[in-house]
């Protein structure tokens, strides 16, 4: 039994990797004229959809939303009572439906092509009436669904939500969307997190465990231990003369088995990474990346001033 569901999902996902490569063959320049239309437009890209192409449609809609494109799903039978109030004359139009033969969306393009709004229609049928009144049609053509039955939408809503995908990203590139674009719209993720914050927000500044480097090794352990970082800097917080980290200490007990014969001076880097407090979280944690380290110290490196201590994995 085991064996016959994996065989049916084996089969289910090379379905409908067959069929976004038949998608992938359609393609041509109205995907670039799609782009276009909407890099070019004043306004907001409304996407429609009902059913299951509704349902890709809001996706699509999350989509562009999050990499600089503004956008807003439309339902088409809300649209009578009250929300084509949502659309205005600059608005691109992104109607979904596999068919192009949908009742729901083609009642509504009349008011569409009215008020002059510009069409681009996602149909696995380039002969519809969808397709024929749209200024852009962007082809999903597909062979067969996944479902045995053929029936439910798999293979065709596979392809719809990559083909929404493959417009978001081509916009995005186009806008030259970055990284902080990226936090902005996103504050409460764990990226957002890292390219709004800056180090000095995070950083450990109280009880630093901060030893003199004529410290005995008996020294080292407690303040390491009471720290609770990891580590021990050697100076002070005017001026830090280098670092010890837990790895530091492993290494140094291989080389020198008896603790009585242990000095801060043969154990400790005398080239600690310092980082200011104003750089953002991402650039401490891809240099620290970069170094193989997972603690860094805060202050200013021309000065060898130290404020405080961050560590990777506080976020």
């Amino acid at each position: 039994m085991e064996n016959s569901r994996l065989t049916v999902a084996q089969r289910v996902f090379q379905t409908e990797i067959e069929s976004l490569q038949q998608v992938v063959n359609h393609l041509d320049e109205t995907f670039d004229r799609s782009v276009e239309l909407i890099l070019n437009t004043k306004g907001k890209v409304i996407v429609s959809g009902i059913g299951k192409s509704g349902l890709i449609g809001k996706k699509i809609v999350a989509t562009l939303s999050s990499t600089g494109t503004p956008a807003y799903f439309l339902h088409p039978s809300e649209a009578f009572h009250g929300d084509f109030g949502i659309i205005s004359q600059q608005d691109v139009i992104i109607l979904i439906s596999f068919s192009g033969e949908t009742d729901e969306i083609l009642k509504i393009i009349p008011f569409l092509k009215w008020h002059q709004n510009q069409l681009i229609a996602i149909t696995g049928n380039p002969n519809s009436t969808l397709a024929k009144n749209a200024d852009c049609c962007l082809k999903v053509m597909i062979t067969q669904e996944a479902c045995p039955l053929q029936l439910a939408p798999t293979s065709s809503t596979t392809a719809m939500l990559v083909l929404g995908d493959a417009l978001a990203i081509a916009l995005m590139e186009a806008r030259n969307f970055m990284q902080e674009d990226f936090a902005r719209f996103h504050p409460g993720g764990s990226l957002g997190r890292k390219l709004v914050t800056r180090v000095k927000d995070l950083m450990r500044t109280d009880q630093l465990p901060f030893i003199k480097a004529n410290a005995s090794f008996t020294d080292l352990i407690l303040a390491m231990s009471a720290g609770r970082l990891g580590l021990v800097i050697i100076g002070d917080q005017s001026r830090a003369e280098g670092i010890i980290t837990d790895g530091d200490l492993r290494r140094g007990l291989v080389r020198f088995p008896d603790t009585s014969t242990i000095k801060i001076e043969d154990i400790f880097n005398p080239n600690p990474i310092i980082i200011n407090e104003n750089e953002f979280i991402s650039e401490a944690e891809n240099l620290m990346i970069q170094k193989k380290i997972a603690t860094i110290l805060v202050g200013d490196a021309e000065k060898s001033m130290v404020k405080g201590v961050y560590q990777i994995y506080n976020v």
